[in-house]
């Protein structure tokens, strides 16, 4: 359990310092503070990533727990219909493409065969 609130707490950080480092990484000693932060986070004597999950994350997520469930819902349901609308559309591609090849080859016998005379096929051995 530490180690799940110590990752969500440092994927919430990361996500957010990847916008915020744009704008603050011209101040002095910045580096080393977020480097003496995530130390924080993960040190076992301070238990920083348990203290802010429990006073921020927590709650925040709790609160949003139907919205949450619903939007997993909604992006099952898509994902499935997303799915199913690649799959049709790759066997109808893979299908149109064999149906294509077989033609040309077929044609392109065919083509090779009338290019001889009676008579060339007449000469052939009989196998």
């Amino acid at each position: 359990v530490r180690w799940m609130m110590y990752w969500i707490v440092f994927a919430l950080f990361m996500a957010t310092e990847t916008f915020t480092d744009l704008l603050i990484s011209w101040l002095p000693f910045y580096y080393e503070v977020k480097m003496a932060f995530v130390i924080w986070l993960l040190s076992p004597y301070t238990r920083g990533a348990s203290l802010l999950y429990r006073r921020f994350v927590h709650p925040t997520l709790a609160r949003r727990e139907k919205d949450i469930d619903a939007f997993l819902v909604r992006a099952r349901e898509r994902g499935y219909e997303t799915a199913l609308r690649f799959g049709k559309r790759g066997l109808n591609l893979a299908a149109t493409a064999a149906v294509q090849a077989a033609t040309k080859s077929q044609g392109a016998l065919a083509g090779r065969l009338r290019s001889f005379s009676m008579q060339d096929l007449r000469s052939l051995p009989e196998q």
